[in-house]
């Protein structure tokens, strides 16, 4: 079918009305929260959800390891040790940057809603992607090695993201004086 604006399509149409509605709303005040929300997602929040993102995607790792020896009968579901020690070095390691990440992923989630909840987010925008950086940085850097280089370079990343949130809860608690 042909839609009766000439040289529209039918999805085309259909936008277009979407947009004329949503057009009309906003005048009337009536749709604000959709332009709030969007603004809601910014560099902080995305890096938000990144973190919690890859704590989930360690999670699943350890999850596939150890269903994997469980289906395979090498090892009994009760039996997992919490630190992966009981599995291979490479699965203590994977438990550690798992905990690394549950352990710093509330302090960073608090120093974010804060920044949002007080109307300070510009403080966390600039810098809330190079701590995600930095955590995926150091989670992958404890899983490949375990030389003195490697946990040289681990620590920096480290150092980074408790440098950048302890910027961050300075400036929130000045900002909120």
């Amino acid at each position: 079918r042909k839609s009766t604006i000439r040289g529209v399509g039918n999805i085309d149409l259909l936008f277009v009305i979407i947009a004329n509605c949503g057009n009309a709303l906003k005048r009337r005040n009536l749709i604000h929260i959709a332009s709030e929300t969007k603004e809601l997602m910014n560099a902080s929040m995305l890096a938000l959800l990144g973190f919690a993102m890859w704590t989930l995607l360690l999670l699943g790792a350890i999850a596939a390891i150890r269903t994997t020896l469980t289906v395979t009968g090498r090892k009994r579901a009760n039996s997992f040790l919490p630190s992966g020690d009981d599995v291979s070095p490479f699965s203590a390691r994977l438990c550690r940057a798992h905990a690394n990440c549950y352990e710093n992923l509330p302090i960073f989630a608090a120093l974010i809603l804060v920044a949002h909840a007080t109307n300070n987010a510009h403080i966390t925008h600039s810098f809330a992607l190079w701590v995600l950086a930095a955590r995926i940085g150091q989670s992958t850097i404890h899983l490949v090695s375990t030389r003195n280089r490697a946990v040289r370079w681990r620590f920096l990343c480290f150092a980074v993201q408790v440098s950048i949130e302890a910027w961050w809860a300075v400036q929130l608690f000045a900002a909120m004086l």
